[in-house]
């Protein structure tokens, strides 16, 4: 039994608690927080911080769940200290702060994987396997249109408030997520061009985004996001997602059930947990991966090429141009 520390108890560190005890083989030993209560709501031993935590605990791992900007200090700390680290997205708040993080790792020779779930959601396990046997024929495009009413008014954000002040938000917090999903379904991401528009004054980072994305195998997709609707039907996937080949279309409703055509392909019946289970699925992977030294599908390294195209959607919103992510790979040395 592997024995992890939670650092940061907050809204996301309770629904990875909430998997973290339904898994064999992992428990959390320890938590920390600057809420006491709070942490020792988590776990049997609670700390205010997460020095007192190493300092006072051997640790097979531990689980960052904290905010971005708090992501390079804590990954320096658990790294001196040599201990395995799964980290939550975003990943870093810039970056050379994500280059960083990397680098630390990789100079400890510790494990860092990225807390990115959104793969793992089991709609998407399943529409991948649905067209690597070749049920679309050859991918063309894709489109993922993300919503949830929840950024409207004067309080937007309501389970994570602090979103209201992130100079980068709806790309960096949520739509890195499609990002990634789509780089798990069709491979390396060639290129991106961004438009944004902040629609609630209220807050200070982008509201509203259109990403154009085409990938090294030619596969071209839109990612169309915002906060302001529920989907129609409502659900776990937060939107709908099309992907489309030369001989038919999958299309996963909110629901997470899959269609083939007007054929539904794929029933979702998972209730327990976030979104299909995914945090659950993403911790498995973690301890499998620690247990016999596989390599992460969002390990520090590979992730970067997730985080990069975040980053260059920034730079294309700046620059207004169309960014190649090879640009970015001289600076990771990649």
């Amino acid at each position: 039994m592997l024995e992890g520390g939670l650092i940061g108890c907050g809204y996301f560190g309770a629904i990875q608690v909430e998997a973290w005890r339904r898994m064999a083989g992992a428990e959390i030993v320890a938590a920390c927080d600057l809420n006491l209560e709070r942490a020792a709501e988590m776990a049997p031993r609670a700390y205010a911080s997460a020095e007192e935590m190493l300092a006072g605990e051997q640790l097979d791992f531990v689980d960052i769940a904290t905010r971005p900007d708090s992501h390079l200090a804590l990954v320096r700390l658990a790294a001196a200290r040599r201990v395995p680290i799964i980290c939550q997205k975003p990943m870093a708040a810039t970056w050379a702060e994500a280059i960083e993080m990397v680098r630390i790792a990789e100079a400890a020779g510790i494990p860092l994987m990225i807390h990115e779930n959104w793969r793992w959601q089991p709609w998407f396990r399943t529409a991948r396997r649905m067209i690597e046997r070749g049920d679309i024929g050859r991918p063309i495009a894709y489109q993922f249109r993300v919503r949830q009413r929840d950024g409207l008014g004067e309080h937007p954000y309501p389970r994570q408030p602090y979103f209201r002040d992130m100079p980068r938000l709806l790309i960096f917090e949520t739509l890195v997520h499609q990002i990634d999903t789509a780089r798990f379904l069709f491979g390396e991401i060639e290129s991106l061009c961004a438009q944004t528009r902040r629609v609630n004054p209220l807050i200070r980072g982008e509201d509203q985004a259109l990403l154009l994305l085409s990938h090294a195998n030619g596969v071209q997709g839109v990612i169309d996001g915002h906060r302001f609707l529920d989907p129609e039907p409502d659900g776990p996937a937060l939107g709908e997602a099309v992907f489309e080949g030369l001989e038919g279309r999958l299309h996963v409703l909110a629901t997470g059930d899959i269609y083939r055509g007007a054929e539904r392909a794929w029933v979702n019946e998972i209730q327990l947990g976030y979104k299909g289970d995914s945090v659950r699925a993403t911790q498995e992977h973690f301890i499998a991966c620690l247990a016999t030294g596989r390599p992460f599908e969002s390990g520090g390294r590979e992730y970067l090429r997730t985080f990069g195209a975040v980053e260059a959607a920034y730079r294309s919103l700046a620059e207004r141009r169309r960014v190649a992510l090879s640009e970015l790979w001289g600076e990771i040395g990649a």
